[in-house]
């Protein structure tokens, strides 16, 4: 029999003419969770080191696996959508993170949303119960040698191990600010200034979000407080050289106001495709909650991200229609998001640029959101067992949502290298072309699930 070239997991079955080898995965979050599992199914034992509870960052809030410390959206479950087509190449390829996400999934109209805790504890209790995951609660303060090793240590990778990278790399790092949701209990939600309903009722979404409508005059007032607030200074050690530095496709409700007043308006607050049901006309602004436990409880403020201080939180949040007396379980926060110059760093197989045993996984890469990070941690942890088992990596198509964010990553121009979430622009243009964007978004859906497959069928082990 030739040597095994599959990408599909293994049989879990004991024995085997050869130990098991040995993998480290640094990190325990969605791309770590996932890396491990991945490895741990292809027959590697793995060692995955994560310093939560013994050390938490100034997100997190537990020691579960995969905790979700911003939204609890994974995004559009629509299978003509970029993030629907993700998550669809990442069901295919048998990931962790996915089953356990549509297992603790919420309604939440067309989008995949998760109740936070179900879905970590599941992903926690997965991997703690692999028979070849070895969990070691412990801070990991620079890169190990001699083994092949996964970091997935994430944007909040501690100071120590931070520092060993950039020693690694010989380069400095880059770095972005990202913000969360406050969260409020919906007990507190005055229903009879909100209302139910989701954006133009369709995909049987009506119902699953609240909204809290505001007229002209009530979001310019509200536009006025946001910019009076007071904002967080942020430490020095949380500042690059120019003093901030924002994510901008996750823009602080804060700093958007500050560019213009109408931001808020055709960004968050956009009240595009929805009605009030009592006076059947648009909005001029609206505020949308999305559920974020099973119970119903909960729900959070969409695209809300915030650093203004809680007690200004408290106070101007309060002047949305609906949320006069609303009870906060979280405000929203701060915390500074790192990334390396993958361009420079990384192989499209996620190998270090000049070590074949060290690979980088999940936002730390620039790959960006939950999903991209557990797709980045599938296709590492997939390359690590193939290194332990003497098979060659493997590098995605770039027609597919997974193999074109890797594409991206690790071939952007290093000058404007930012992090990237899953979108249609990464991928090759359709031949022959498409013009209608519906049909060229189902086409590229189309096309890059077969390559997906045509992938799979070529590197199934030959019988023999």
């Amino acid at each position: 029999m030739t040597a095994d070239r599959s990408i599909v997991p293994y049989a879990n079955t004991p024995g085997g003419s050869r130990p098991p080898a040995a993998l480290q995965v640094i990190g325990a979050g969605l791309a770590g969770s996932e890396a491990a599992w991945q490895a741990a199914q292809r027959g590697v034992q793995v060692t995955l080191c994560e310093m939560r509870p013994l050390r938490m960052t100034p997100a997190h809030q537990t020691g579960l696996m995969a905790e979700l410390v911003c939204s609890n959206s994974l995004g559009s479950s629509q299978p003509d959508r970029a993030m629907g087509l993700l998550k669809n190449e990442l069901r295919r390829l048998g990931s962790l993170i996915i089953a356990c996400a549509d297992a603790a999934a919420l309604p939440a109209g067309g989008a995949l949303a998760v109740d936070r805790e179900v879905f970590s504890r599941a992903v926690t209790e997965a991997v703690e119960g692999h028979p070849r995951i070895t969990v070691r609660r412990e801070e990991v303060r620079e890169v190990p040698q001699g083994l092949p090793v996964v970091v997935a240590s994430g944007p909040l990778t501690s100071s120590a191990l931070a520092a060993s990278i950039r020693e690694l790399a010989g380069r400095e790092y880059m770095h972005f600010f990202d913000a969360m949701a406050p969260i409020v209990t919906s007990e507190s939600i005055d229903m009879g200034a909100a209302f139910r309903a989701g954006r133009y009722e369709r995909e049987g979404a009506g119902g699953d979000y609240i909204n809290c409508p505001l007229d002209r005059e009530q979001y310019y007032a509200f536009v006025e407080a946001l910019n009076a607030a007071e904002k967080i200074r942020l430490r020095e050690f949380e500042q690059d050289d120019q003093g901030q530095r924002y994510f901008e496709a996750c823009l602080p409700i804060e700093v958007l106001a500050a560019r213009d007043p109408d931001a808020l308006a055709f960004g968050p607050m956009r009240p595009v495709g929805l009605r009030d049901p009592r006076t059947g006309q648009r909005p001029f602004a609206v505020v949308q909650l999305r559920q974020d436990n099973v119970a119903g409880t909960l729900y959070n403020m969409v695209g809300f991200q915030t650093s203004i201080r809680w007690d200004d939180q408290s106070r101007v949040l309060r002047m949305i229609p609906g949320l006069e007396h609303v009870e906060f379980v979280r405000f929203g926060q701060m915390h500074r998001n790192t990334f390396i110059d993958s361009p420079a760093l990384l192989r499209p197989t996620l190998q270090w640029f000049e070590r074949d045993d060290l690979f980088f996984a999940g936002q730390l890469t620039g790959m960006e959101g939950y999903v991209g990070s557990a797709a980045g941690g599938l296709l590492a942890g997939i390359n690590a067992a193939r290194l332990v088992h003497r098979s060659s990596p493997v590098v995605l198509p770039a027609t597919t949502m997974t193999g074109a964010l890797v594409h991206y990553i690790t071939h952007a121009e290093r000058s404007g290298f930012q992090p990237m979430k899953a979108n249609f622009g990464l991928l090759p243009d359709m031949e022959p072309a498409v013009r209608d964007r519906r049909k060229r978004w189902a086409a590229y859906s189309e096309r890059a699930l077969a390559d997906l497959e045509s992938m799979l069928e070529s590197t199934k082990p030959e019988a023999g």
